[in-house]
């Protein structure tokens, strides 16, 4: 079938979809209101309990700073709306780009896939360790086993599947070099989680992630990747560029990763929200 004869198919039935989508929904909003006697402006299930939510995930673009520093998210429009009334973009993406889960399978020889981390792990209490005043002096700081003992006293034992996540202050220089922060040595300097901190969460807790505002778990000049090897192969997740950190409180938040489910991936960019 040639391509005009599939553009203008695609036309037709958009069109078409629209007008019937229009009369469901105005058909379907008005039998829901009439049948339970109120006017259809219920909140959704989970308002209830929440008041806000807050986006937990950067923009990605192709100038998004990467640990390697090179460039990894490229997209090509094959279809235009002037020319071909819809727009299409092919992605070519490295699964570890911008905001991202890392599936347990990236550092280990047979853990679990992206597509197969369990969804209920993916909707959890979200902890957040605010280390920010030991990275404003040292961009090499930190989540400590004692930053965790301060957090449980002040706000009780870590939740079961819960997501500990640390706040460097890290995701304020997103679009600055001092994301990446690369020194004269030649090595990136931000903040992560400590090989001890991490253990003391794996012997501790039964978190079921660890979230990060910068490029990596382990701090930027980890020659070992101690926190990655021991957390992931353990079938727990991680995710690193989270945004946002500063717009929800240390405990009481949901966090809901909008993980990708392509098989035998070792991650990939994701949607996260938290509701407060």
């Amino acid at each position: 079938m040639c391509n005009a004869c599939i553009i203008d198919g695609i036309k037709d039935h958009m069109l078409s979809r629209r007008s019937f989508l229009k009369g469901a929904t105005t058909a379907t909003a008005a039998a829901g209101a009439a049948a339970s006697g109120f006017a259809a402006t219920a909140l959704p299930a989970t308002a209830a309990s929440h008041g806000s939510v807050s986006d937990m995930t950067h923009e990605l673009h192709e100038d998004f700073p990467t640990f390697f520093g090179e460039q990894q998210f490229f997209r090509d429009q094959k279809f235009n709306y002037a020319e071909h009334k819809f727009n299409l973009f092919e992605l070519r993406v490295n699964e570890h780009t911008g905001t991202h889960v890392d599936a347990p399978l990236h550092f280990s020889e047979n853990g679990n896939a992206v597509s197969e981390i369990p969804v209920g792990d993916l909707v959890v209490p979200l902890c957040v360790i605010d280390i920010r005043a030991k990275t404003v002096e040292n961009p090499d700081a930190q989540v400590t086993p004692d930053d965790i003992t301060a957090w449980t006293d002040r706000n009780g034992p870590i939740p079961d599947k819960a997501c500990v996540a640390m706040n460097s202050g890290w995701g304020a220089y997103v679009n600055d070099p001092k994301f990446r922060n690369v020194g004269d040595d030649e090595k990136m300097h931000f903040p992560g989680f400590h090989i001890e901190a991490t253990q003391k969460l794996l012997e501790e807790t039964s978190a079921a992630g660890m979230a990060v505002d910068t490029l990596s778990l382990d701090y930027g000049i980890s020659g070992d990747f101690a926190t990655h090897y021991a957390w992931l192969p353990a079938g727990r997740w991680g995710l690193e560029c989270l945004a946002n950190l500063d717009n929800v409180p240390a405990t009481g938040a949901t966090l809901i990763v909008g993980a990708p489910k392509h098989r035998g991936g070792t991650g990939g960019p994701a949607r996260v929200f938290a509701m407060v």
